[in-house]
């Protein structure tokens, strides 16, 4: 419900708030996706057409800047080493989650979301993702609030978890890369458990968001053939994941360019700040109405297949199988 407020308010405020989450480095993307959702809620959005039509170009914008923190010599270093258990945790965590989704019955641009942003790198995978699959806001919003939710919760009890096991901090590392979402959340969990699982969780998990490239021009060949084969419905613009060739362009000239490593951070934060930015317009096009359509079966999907994830991750690191 809306409060009583001046007509001209949102005009205002709407603006000024997307500001702030781009220049605020306290800011970070769940809050921003949570402010634009009560700016929604509570003001309204005069800007939603707007908002819908920069989305998907600040997306691909901000994941091809990505790119620029990304050194693929560390990168190939440590895939050579973990390429077969990161393929098959992928192609499982994958397998599981749509499984779970034909089950659910839930949508299936929100099932994709939700498992891609599961098997990868989160808020990051899901971002790249939603341009290949033209998704709905409110998809993504969901998908997102998922994530975050689950970052948040992850990052408190993981390394509890990893003590009560008495996992090593390389184990903790990995385990810690395998089953959380996002980088910085693994990043922090890190942290509170020592040098070396900070060392190996951040390896590990940048290593395994470079994986985003080939399963998004997977998804998108899919889908394509399931349109041919479902014939010619409707005459839908084919569009193809451009910006994943960008984001590896970016990471190939500063992996190989050492020298202007200064204008590659400068660049990654900029890319950071625009996807803050993003997230907030994202949820500033999302209305209780939106989320009630969506369902809480996206939300079971997240948390029943994180648990799966990080459950047979933990067991294969304690067994020695990884």
């Amino acid at each position: 419900m809306k409060l009583p407020i001046p007509p001209k308010f949102p005009l205002v405020a709407i603006p000024t708030l997307g500001i702030l989450c781009l220049i605020t480095p306290q800011i970070g993307a769940a809050s921003a996706l949570f402010f634009g959702i009560l700016a929604a809620t509570v003001l309204g959005n005069p800007y939603a057409q707007h908002a819908k039509l920069w989305t998907s170009r600040l997306l691909s914008t901000s994941i091809i800047g990505l790119g620029a923190g990304m050194n693929l010599i560390t990168v190939a270093h440590t895939g050579l080493t973990g390429i077969g258990y990161t393929a098959i945790s992928i192609a499982l965590t994958m397998f599981i989650g749509l499984a779970l989704a034909m089950a659910l019955r839930t949508d299936r641009e929100t099932s994709l979301l939700v498992t891609v942003g599961t098997a990868i790198c989160g808020g990051s995978a899901i971002a790249a993702l939603a341009p290949t699959l033209q998704a709905k806001h409110e998809n993504i919003s969901v998908a997102l609030g998922v994530v975050f939710m689950l970052n948040a919760i992850a990052l408190v009890i993981f390394p509890p978890i990893g003590h009560f096991f008495e996992l090593s901090q390389h184990q903790f590392g990995l385990w810690s890369a395998l089953a959380i979402h996002d980088t910085s959340s693994v990043v922090g969990a890190g942290l509170k458990y020592g040098p070396e699982a900070l060392e190996t969780g951040t390896t590990v998990k940048l290593t395994r968001a470079l994986w985003i490239v080939p399963l998004v021009f997977i998804i998108q060949a899919v889908l394509q053939h399931q349109r041919k084969t479902e014939g010619p419905t409707q005459t839908q613009k084919k569009k193809y994941p451009w910006f994943i060739l960008g984001f590896l362009t970016m990471a190939a000239l500063f992996t190989y360019m050492p020298e202007w490593q200064s204008y590659g951070d400068m660049i990654e934060l900029t890319a950071k700040r625009l996807l803050v930015l993003t997230l907030f317009l994202i949820g500033s096009n999302l209305t209780l109405s939106n989320i009630k359509s969506v369902g809480l079966k996206p939300f079971i999907l997240g948390i029943a297949l994180w648990l799966i994830v990080a459950s047979l991750s933990l067991l294969a690191i304690t067994q020695s199988w990884i």
